[in-house]
């Protein structure tokens, strides 16, 4: 009987060390780049032409980077830039290039998530490197999060050349290891407060379309970004809701709400927008929100490092998110 028992703390015990290591990890930053540095430019998803990628080339290269371009730039399969088996192979290829210093996505769109589990991250996580992209890039920032490190959440190569500057210095200052810090206007919809945490998350029908899979992210003790483009109103309300009922904003630290554009709508309207859609599920939470942060399918994309602590005050005159 007492052997019993002290097996049965023993185990409680282990089992909350456990779970302690995991929200105090210690994630990883990849090295920052220093001017005559190489970073690589690939489709993972949608196809992309050479041309397009132009504006992208000029923007680094006067930042005094190397630019390589991918095998997929140029490559079709229908939507896709080609073959599953080549977008698989012109990342791993990159992955595991010492030459290259960061991977930029080209284009999203769908179909990240089609070669995610061809990826050998072996070489990635003994010497990790920066991944930027956004909205369908979510299947990698989640993917590599669970390895324990940091990548960046960004406006795409070809969105360059219609960036504005702000978010092209945002993207700079990821790169090359200098502090990100945002001060936005306050909106009526947010929750005042303070938080710190890591940040994680991205495209919120990405996330929802993860969910259970081992792409999936612990949000518990996290600040959770989401965004969104394209979809129709009740779709926002049903995912909203699947996160609620599944407990994923149970302990979360904070929530911050980004682009929310270009949604759809029935014949008959759903009554709310999407940030209407996004109070009313958050209404009963404690935690502070921010609405309406500059990250997302806007023009105003400023760039995340997700994995990163960060800070956040929300009161009546406005918002600052800091990252550590």
């Amino acid at each position: 009987m007492k052997n019993s028992i002290t097996f049965y703390l023993a185990l409680v015990f282990g089992l909350f060390l456990f779970q302690t290591s995991i929200a105090q990890r210690k994630m990883i930053t990849p090295e920052f780049l220093q001017k005559g540095d190489t970073i690589g430019i690939l489709a993972t998803a949608r196809k992309a032409d050479l041309a397009s990628l132009q504006p992208a080339i000029k923007l680094l290269e006067s930042w005094g980077l190397h630019v390589v371009i991918g095998k997929t730039i140029g490559k079709e399969e229908n939507q896709l830039a080609g073959p599953d088996w080549l977008r698989a192979t012109d990342f791993q290829e990159m992955l595991d290039n010492p030459k290259i210093k960061a991977i930029w996505a080209a284009k999203g769109g769908y179909g990240t998530v089609r070669i995610i589990d061809r990826i050998d991250f072996t070489n990635f996580k003994k010497k990790p490197k920066w991944v930027c992209g956004f909205s369908d890039m979510t299947v990698l920032h989640s993917h590599i999060n669970n390895m324990g490190i940091e990548t960046i959440h960004s406006f795409m190569a070809l969105n360059a050349g219609t960036a504005n500057p702000e978010v092209l210095a945002s993207f700079r200052k990821a790169l090359f290891g200098e502090k990100l810090s945002y001060t936005i206007p306050s909106h009526e919809y947010n929750v005042n407060g303070t938080a710190k945490g890591e940040i994680v998350g991205g495209n919120l029908s990405v996330l929802y379309s993860i969910m259970g899979s081992k792409s999936e992210v612990d949000y518990k003790g996290k600040i959770l970004f989401i965004e969104d483009l394209d979809e129709y109103l009740y779709h926002i309300d049903r995912m909203m809701m699947n996160l609620k009922r599944n407990g994923y904003f149970d302990g979360v630290k904070a929530v911050i709400v980004g682009g929310m554009s270009s949604m759809n709508d029935n014949e008959i309207p759903w009554g709310k927008d999407a940030l209407q859609i996004i109070q009313d599920v958050l209404k009963d939470y404690k935690f502070p929100i921010i609405y309406n942060f500059p990250a997302g399918h806007i023009k105003d994309n400023r760039t995340l490092i997700l994995g990163k602590v960060v800070s956040i005050d929300v009161n009546k005159n406005g918002s600052v998110v800091k990252f550590e």
